[in-house]
């Protein structure tokens, strides 16, 4: 017969929790999901589940989740059965059950990422196709040329069919009406920007027009040019511009809120380069929390910009951020467990190990090959003749003995180099494999490859001359 488990969830975490249980069973398993009602699973004490858990039928064990911090062995004795805990993660859980892990699709989305090219009046046509280039193999669905004020254009045309004839979509970004003009009769794809008072353009070539207010936070005029398109019969985007920080953010969120609830259908466009370039912070989280924006206000483009140094990697972060959200909307689920991506500088699973189990595997090891672990106390290295722990990797050198081995101790510094990268951002760190950075610098995903220093055949450097 099959083994009967109850998954205990609270709601927030219940439409996973029952979707992969509906994925695990099978004649090895019945799985049953209890709501304890708690938004929040981990806040559950041992109190409320025996209050609340109701178990019509005694079930051969009963899993709690991960971060659940009650007393196991009092449930088990109040309800006459095994408890246990399960994975802090719930996208582990199909592992925990004996299953193999479910593949997270990241294939598909529903956002359109515009990436602007600020100085395209200023570059050559092989300029721009190059930068192109590396903007869509980041992502990018459509090539904005960015127009520089009072900078003529002169080859803006030649550009839009360079970048066409390369298999972009092109939109044209610039205050100048003459220049917006030339870029819809040359075939551009999209122009930046229309308002009321220059909508006319709309009509003098194919190109779909995002259109903002002809003011400052004027909604009536954004409203009225929308009216203007709807009975054209011709598509758009709106924008009600996002703000940066201390000039007008939040009254510019609202802003995005306050469009989509009087009028519900219209596609709206925003533009993100007003916070992850002028702000001082890691853009993976900034650009996180705009796709969460544009996730429940179903804000279906976005115009990245990468300038700054800290903002490089904009266009390739939120490419993956609206694959991630877009799986987690489609399964009405928190935006966790839906991979790493945008996980930089930490990881949702810190140190694998405590300082009390490395100790106690110390003591086991017989030979003289080093082992560096990660735990909360610092950076372990072990063998044989001893075991230590520092911060600090040079305190452990005075303890390692490769002097006999130059590709051994370049190999230890480089891993010890990485445990102590792990420990001071609290990653999770394995010997031999390299540590993950999300998609701002992404690395060889095979232990095999992890390295460059592998004690395979010596190559040329080691070896001796005949």
């Amino acid at each position: 017969m099959a083994e009967r488990i109850v998954l205990v969830t609270g709601s927030l975490a219940e439409p996973r929790v029952k979707r992969i249980a509906e994925e695990v069973a099978g004649e090895a398993l019945d799985p049953v999901v209890a709501n304890i009602g708690v938004k929040v699973a981990a806040l559950m004490t041992t109190d409320i589940v025996e209050r609340r858990l109701k178990l019509s039928e005694k079930p051969d064990r009963v899993i709690m989740p991960g971060r659940f911090r009650g007393d196991l062995e009092r449930l088990a004795d109040h309800f006459g059965t095994r408890f246990e805990r399960g994975p802090d993660e719930i996208s582990d859980l199909p592992v925990f059950l004996g299953k193999a892990a479910v593949e997270t699709d990241l294939s598909a989305h529903n956002m359109t990422i515009f990436a602007e090219i600020v100085d395209a009046t200023a570059l050559s046509i092989d300029e721009i196709l190059q930068r192109a280039r590396l903007l869509r193999a980041d992502g990018a669905d459509v090539i904005d040329l960015g127009c520089l004020p009072d900078s003529p254009f002169p080859h803006l045309e030649d550009a839009i069919r360079a970048l066409q004839a390369d298999g972009a979509k092109v939109s044209v970004d610039s205050f100048n009406a003459e220049e917006l003009s030339r870029a819809t009769r040359a075939g551009a794809n999209y122009l930046l920007s229309l308002s009321e008072k220059t909508i006319d353009i709309a009509d003098e070539g194919p190109a779909i027009p995002i259109l903002i207010s002809a003011g400052a936070n004027d909604a009536e005029s954004l409203d009225r040019a929308i009216d203007i398109m709807i009975a054209k019969g011709k598509p758009y985007f709106a924008d009600p511009i996002l703000d940066p920080i201390h000039f007008g953010f939040a009254a510019s969120v609202v802003r995005y809120v306050d469009l989509r609830k009087r009028r519900p259908d219209v596609p709206i466009l925003m533009g993100i380069g007003n916070l992850t370039e002028l702000t001082d912070a890691d853009t993976t989280g900034i650009n996180a929390v705009l796709m969460g924006l544009c996730s429940e206000l179903d804000i279906t483009a976005v115009l990245a910009v990468q300038v700054s140094n800290h903002g490089r990697t904009a266009v390739k972060e939120f490419d993956r951020a609206r694959r991630e959200f877009y799986a987690a909307k489609q399964a009405n689920a928190l935006p966790q467990g839906f991979g790493e991506g945008l996980m930089a500088l930490r990881g949702r699973k810190g140190f694998a190990t405590t300082s009390a189990e490395i100790t106690a595997l110390a003591t086991q090891i017989r030979d003289q090959n080093y082992r560096i672990e990660v735990a909360e106390d610092g950076v372990h290295i072990y063998n044989r003749n001893g075991h230590h722990v520092s911060e600090d990797p040079f305190e452990l050198f005075k303890h390692i003995d490769a002097r006999a081995d130059v590709g051994h101790a370049f190999y230890l510094g480089v891993e010890t180099a990485r445990a102590e990268i792990a420990y001071r951002l609290g990653k999770r760190y394995a010997q031999d494999e390299p540590l993950q950075f999300g998609v701002v610098a992404e690395t060889k995903g095979s232990a095999d490859d992890a390295h460059l220093m592998k004690f395979k055949e010596a190559g040329s450097t080691l070896k001796k001359d005949d």
